[in-house]
């Protein structure tokens, strides 16, 4: 297949589609359709994708299908199906019919993170407990998770073989079940036909996505790939664009592949760079030095090569760094840490999220035109950006580290059905602020050089850059290659510390009418973010006790101040004492979504929680605790009545949340954890 920047997206559940055709998702809930299954002692069938040719699509697809396609339930094609079994070998899936290589080496790649591959798939769903032949997946669509619901119903030949994706083992069938959920939210399987990776890794992970031109590729390479291997990244590549075909060196042109491992060999006194790849295909390997019949195998110690060396035709094979950035063109990461490339993974970032669109005729100005006045470029959508160095960097004179990720939304609700547009953005240095109220008009941009700008347009989902800027105000621009093209879209800003908002709204009122949902009085929070855009314990106290808390019903918490020390302790992991408005905002959600969870199973409404309701409570929220742990929680956060209110219970929630993902960020295969004393004193008794 020819690999080009893929198109999805939806727009919000049960709205239309602003850029033609209705939503395609329904509004399903997964655990009201399972319980009516098992109810009326039915299999759920599901009717917005239907087990029909209407759901595999419309194209040259139908033309590649057996002459006998049937549709079957994994029950029916294995006496012992699984959905998914964690001691199995994890690189187990193939491709079938479906030209989807971009969508199998982003999966690939998943599946080398336990956890994350833990949030796309619900790992407890079966074909045993519980079974209603009703699956669910999880998927970031432009900027929120979103459950896609499907049935079981897999489209095989007369033989009873999948047609699409399958595992090597045959009575596994998570995978044949994700890219279906994957189909739906595309569209067909025909709109998984064409793509690139790093589209699939986005919405696997919500991270921001890399892309390296490995004939560009900078000179510390492999320090990068070290760094993105042993951190929270997942790694694809792509081979140079044409049509999907092998090689004589056994790579095939227009194809992804998943990086999988690299390794520092010694080779006759000298280091050799390997880096070990897989083809989706499950066969099909590279011919050349260190591939599985490379004689090259010989120069190494009997040690590595015993650690190294497998002779298998699955898809796995070595090759060095050299050969790798000849014969590959792209190198794809998806950086879950966004000071990977900047040595700086494990630090505290802050992240905004804003939307916007590009309209004809008002908001579509498209690019800077260097031989005319500039006059439609300013009337693209504007976005103020203010960053300072955190307090414990103020002393190190180094610019500031920031991620800027532009994302467009979806033009039609089929993948395929239009290409995405050409997108980029500009960067201006700001000499004195702007009002807030009204754009920059076009007088700035012909007084003002843009200070970074797009060194290509690209027509793909997701453009992104890392920018080392001094602390200051700047403009950033989002913008197509071309004026009236209109499109929505999604900036993203990743650093230690800004503030972020499009002119035209004041980023305080906007931010307070969110929490306060235009309560009277919410004016009075301005004060604590107006002389610094950060707040102390004192400060978060007073905001807390003073937020309207309408999901408890008529109990309102009290949050002492050693409470509010000890919420500020878990977010603020750089000991600076403070909180700024953007941790305070993704707190309030934290808080909201606590205030929904504790009031539904405070059934009795006596304003706290026994030890059942917390127990129930806290799988609600994500987490799974033993019994025995549960009351020991119970005991430590709860009052002498072994009661535990809503201060206590956002303090528990918190703790286990930031514990849960520290141990995710410092474990390698998910196991288990190595600490120094220092870091154990200061998780243990700081947090």
């Amino acid at each position: 297949m020819s690999l080009w920047p893929p198109w999805r997206g939806r727009s919000k559940l049960g709205e239309k589609d602003p850029m033609g055709g209705p939503s395609q998702l329904p509004k399903q809930d997964y655990e009201a359709l399972q319980e009516r299954c098992l109810r009326n002692g039915c299999l759920f069938e599901d009717s917005s994708f239907p087990a029909t040719l209407s759901s595999i699509g419309r194209g040259p697809l139908l033309q590649k299908l057996p002459p006998r396609l049937q549709w079957r339930r994994p029950p029916e094609l294995h006496s012992n199906p699984l959905f998914y079994v964690a001691n199995t070998r994890r690189l187990d899936l193939c491709q079938g019919l479906v030209g989807d290589c971009w969508l199998l080496a982003a999966l690939q790649a998943l599946t080398l993170h336990q956890d994350i591959l833990s949030q796309v798939v619900p790992l407890n769903q079966s074909f045993t407990e519980n079974y209603a032949g009703i699956f669910q997946f999880w998927f970031w669509h432009f900027g929120k998770w979103v459950p896609v619901v499907i049935d079981d119903l897999l489209p095989v030949d007369e033989a009873g073989q999948l047609v699409f994706v399958s595992s090597t083992y045959k009575n596994l069938f998570w995978g044949a079940l994700l890219e279906k959920a994957y189909a739906k939210l595309c569209g067909s399987y025909e709109d998984l036909q064409l793509g690139q990776v790093s589209d699939a890794l986005l919405d696997f992970t919500g991270g921001v996505t890399i892309t390296i031109n490995l004939a560009e590729a900078p000179g510390n390479l492999w320090d990068i790939l070290t760094r993105a291997t042993y951190s929270k990244t997942l790694i694809g590549c792509q081979t140079h664009a044409g049509e999907e075909r092998m090689l004589e060196n056994g790579l095939v042109d227009g194809h992804a592949y998943t990086v999988i491992r690299i390794w520092k060999v010694t080779c006759n006194h000298e280091p050799e760079y390997l880096v070990k790849l897989r083809n989706p295909w499950g066969k099909v390997e590279w011919k050349g030095d260190w591939s599985d019949s490379s004689s090259t195998w010989d120069l190494l110690s009997p040690k590595e090569k015993i650690v190294l060396w497998r002779k298998d035709n699955d898809g796995e094979f070595w090759m060095t760094l050299k050969d790798f950035k000849t014969h590959f063109k792209l190198l794809v990461i998806c950086k879950l840490t966004p000071g990977l490339l900047s040595h700086e993974v494990g630090q505290k970032w802050s992240y905004t999220m804003q939307e916007g669109r590009w309209e004809k005729g008002t908001t579509a100005g498209g690019p800077i035109n260097l031989h005319q006045a500039r006059d439609t470029f300013w009337k693209n959508p504007q976005f103020l950006l203010s960053v300072w160095r955190p307090k414990e960097s103020r002393t190190l004179l180094m610019p500031c580290s920031v991620l800027v990720s532009l994302i467009q939304k979806p033009r039609h609700r089929h993948r395929n059905r239009k290409l995405p547009l050409a997108i980029g953005f500009y960067l201006f240095r700001m000499s004195q602020l702007s009002d807030d109220q009204r754009k920059l008009p076009p007088e700035f941009f012909l007084r003002n050089h843009p200070l970074v700008l797009p060194e290509v347009f690209r027509s793909e989902k997701e453009v992104s850059r890392e920018l080392w800027l001094e602390p200051g105000t700047y403009l950033i621009v989002p913008c197509t290659s071309k004026a009236g093209q209109e499109s929505e879209f999604i900036l993203r800003v990743f650093s230690k510390k800004h503030l972020f908002h499009e002119i035209g709204s004041n980023p305080k009122t906007v931010f307070f009418k969110e929490i306060v949902d235009q309560a009277e009085g919410h004016e009075k929070f301005f004060k604590y973010f107006e002389r610094n855009p950060e707040i102390n314990a004192a400060e978060l106290q007073k905001i807390l006790n003073h937020l309207p808390w309408s999901g408890l019903g008529s109990t309102h918490p009290l949050f002492s101040l050693d409470a509010c020390q000890g919420i500020l302790a878990l977010l603020d992991l750089n000991a600076s004492g403070t909180v700024s408005i953007q941790e305070f905002r993704d707190l309030w959600k934290q808080l909201i979504h606590y205030q929904v969870v504790f009031h539904k199973h405070d059934s009795n409404r006596s304003g706290c929680l026994n030890w059942g309701q917390l127990r129930a409570a806290m799988k609600n929220a994500g987490i799974v605790l033993s019994d025995d742990v549960c009351y020991l929680m119970l005991i430590r956060y709860g009052g002498p009545k072994l009661q535990m209110d809503f201060v206590s219970f956002v303090h528990l929630m918190l703790r286990a949340e930031k514990m849960e993902s520290i141990f995710q960020n410092l474990t390698q295969d998910g196991k288990g954890i190595y600490l120094q004393k220092p870091e154990w004193l200061l998780m243990t008794m700081y947090s």
